[in-house]
């Protein structure tokens, strides 16, 4: 007799009936109905154009690189439609920038986040970039939603430098999170309804920093030009793929496995702790665009 799937409801069923029980010895196996894993969606687009110079962005390739990778993210085809899904014309957004001084968020990226916000009918008067003055700027203190943006670097305190660091200024005394390697510095997502507030994360890939010594250390030899942009609404995420290719920089330029000092704890720990994302390489969906040469990924 050919044997047939029954589901976990037919085990139930018939388990609770004596006369019956007999039969799950003759040739039936249980069938698992299990709910398919989400998976998060990270996407990484690279343009062999991205830069004029050294740590010039061309301004109009990297306009097209935001445009095509959330697009990509959201599902639109127009990045104007795709916008509209982060902001509604009544919204007060600010644009978390970083404007430490050798590897900045850049105007150029600045100004094309800018420029798909007011296309989708925000206001200028309503829209703010801003560092270190969040807590004192009155878009920030008002806003309803929060992109978060700065390039990806290694980091004294916390191994790397990205989405999840970079709200930090949002908190009064940010030394106060750079204890155990800033193990917890996802708490700060939700002291200040950040997780909420924050609908797109870009972690710029341009020219990352993969190495350095010292608080904040900092030399040309140890930045490479990856032209590449990471976007994701889940920070923990983008910033899971942008420590696997900070890492894969390490090994190929010194030669052997060097991990960074000190690790990037806080991005498992976002997730595995607080719950603010995803770090679980299996769970997240990356998607690559653009130029594929020393990808990394």
């Amino acid at each position: 007799m050919k044997k047939r799937a029954i589901t976990r409801r037919d085990f139930l069923r018939v388990a609770a009936m004596s006369p019956f029980a007999g039969a799950f010895a003759y040739g039936y196996r249980i069938q698992e109905k299990k709910e398919p894993t989400r998976r998060v969606k990270v996407v990484l687009i690279r343009d062999k154009n991205a830069l004029i110079s050294f740590k010039k962005p061309n301004p109009d390739v990297v306009q097209k690189m935001l445009d095509d990778s959330i697009t990509t993210l959201l599902g639109e085809a127009d990045p104007i439609n795709a916008w509209k899904k982060l902001v509604k014309p009544s919204d007060i957004v600010g644009i978390k920038s970083n404007v430490w001084r050798p590897i900045p968020t850049t105007s150029e990226v600045e100004q094309a986040l800018k420029a798909r916000i007011m296309n989708a009918g925000v206001a200028e008067e309503n829209i703010g970039i801003d560092d270190r003055g969040v807590r004192r700027n009155p878009i920030f203190k008002n806003a309803t939603v929060i992109i978060n943006a700065r390039p990806a670097r290694t980091h004294h305190w916390s191994g790397m430098g990205g989405c999840i660091k970079n709200p930090i200024m949002f908190v009064p005394w940010p030394p106060a999170y750079h204890g155990d390697s800033c193990a917890d510095l996802a708490t700060l997502w939700y002291k200040h309804n950040l997780k909420e507030r924050t609908k797109l994360n870009v972690l710029l890939m341009l020219n990352p920093q993969f190495h350095g010594i010292g608080p904040h250390n900092y030399s040309d030899k140890y930045v490479w030009e990856y032209k590449g942009i990471l976007v994701s609404q889940d920070p923990v995420a983008v910033d899971a793929i942008g420590v696997r290719i900070l890492q894969a920089k390490r090994r190929e330029y010194f030669g052997e496995e060097r991990p960074l000092q000190p690790p990037a704890k806080h991005v498992y720990l976002a997730d595995t702790r607080h719950n603010l994302g995803v770090s679980d390489l299996d769970k997240i969906e990356l998607i690559k665009l653009g130029w594929k040469a020393g990808i990394l990924i």
